[in-house]
């Protein structure tokens, strides 16, 4: 008796029929990418009237609303940070708060606490301003250790524990935090465990010669001209998220994510020379979420599919705050950025 092995090649006949149900599949998936993503082009036109440029930072913000990922922006001031987050929640309709994180802040500042009632002899619940849709966690490392540690729960399992009762957060909810870079004076670095929380740091940049001539026109408008309408709503956004969710990503690309992380733990398996420079690689959730970004970036370009690009794309912003360096990569002026420049250059591409 023959019996055909598990790793003998497929007939061609089976092999074209599945690579067939593939092409088909994928555009059922281009055509669902089309008609649920209209309210892209309302909303990019929306932030346009008030933000000028930072299209990266735009673009990450809409990846944070395609897949639920909490983002942190980091850039000295007067980057546009606080404007565009605030322009995208008055975009949408739902509500919004915005926390402006300070050195005396104490943690029921953020969740809520137990207030005592003297008249029946028992406690309330007064919620603090987590519980909203979209947060703004402006100038997040200017406060303690302390008072940051009370968005993880929020930030992981959409949940806030109050005393001893647990309060659920809205379905579309969203931290968007903003820091100065640790460098300047009167910050606090962030715990790793909260850095950890965030899908992506983006590091917001100037804008161009020709960008910053349109900011200095801009200021002669009157502020009716510049006014933001809600256009989308959290049932669009969460629509889209479905659709996200079923933009095809071969086995070859999940290999690629699963390698680029892997390298930053073990350099060696890869040929690379970076172990005396990392002191602790990325962890699992930078894995998975590479794989959400990289979905959400083939669905803002219109496609039912991922390709390199969008990980390699994707790959800085989920990782460079989940490295930790060694004191001998900031002796040699290496940062996380270099590494992961590295990694991408040498990691094979599929």
């Amino acid at each position: 008796m023959f019996n055909r092995s598990a790793e003998s090649p497929q007939p061609p006949a089976l092999a074209a029929h599945r690579e067939g149900d593939v092409f088909t599949s994928i555009q059922a998936i281009n055509e669902s990418v089309k008609l649920s993503s209209a309210w892209l082009g309302l909303l990019r036109q929306q932030m346009a009237k008030v933000v000028i440029g930072q299209r990266h930072l735009v673009e990450r913000l809409l990846v944070g609303l395609l897949t639920g990922g909490h983002i942190l922006l980091e850039g000295v001031p007067g980057l546009a940070k606080t404007l565009a987050v605030k322009t995208l929640a008055t975009a949408i309709q739902t509500d919004f708060r915005r926390i402006q994180f300070t050195p005396d802040m104490l943690p029921a500042d953020i969740i809520g606490t137990e207030i005592y009632n003297p008249r029946d002899t028992s406690f309330i619940i007064k919620q603090g301003p987590i519980f909203s849709s979209m947060i703004l966690a402006d100038e997040i490392n200017r406060a303690p250790a302390k008072v940051q540690s009370a968005l993880l729960e929020a930030m992981q399992e959409r949940q806030v524990t109050i005393g001893s009762q647990t309060f659920r957060l809205p379905e579309l909810f969203l931290v968007l935090a903003t820091q100065n870079p640790i460098e300047q004076e009167g910050t606090y670095p962030l715990p790793e465990a909260q850095m950890d929380r965030f899908m992506l740091k983006v590091v917001v940049t100037y804008p161009s010669m020709a960008e910053e001539r349109q900011i200095l026109e801009a200021k002669d408008h009157t502020d009716s001209n510049l006014q933001v309408n809600p256009v989308i709503s959290p049932a669009d956004i969460l629509a889209a998220r479905t659709v996200v969710d079923s933009i095809y990503m071969d086995d070859k690309i999940k290999d690629y994510i699963v390698s680029l992380v892997y390298a930053t733990r073990d350099p060696k398996a890869f040929k690379l020379d970076l172990q005396d420079y990392i002191e602790i690689g990325a962890s699992p959730r930078a894995t998975i979420n590479l794989k959400a970004v990289s979905r959400a970036l083939a669905y803002l370009a219109g496609r039912g599919y991922v390709t390199p690009d969008d990980v390699k794309s994707a790959a800085p912003d989920v990782m460079r705050h989940r490295l930790r360096i060694s004191y001998e990569a900031e002796a040699e002026a290496v940062s996380s950025e270099d590494i992961i420049r590295k990694i991408l250059d040498t990691v094979p591409v599929p």
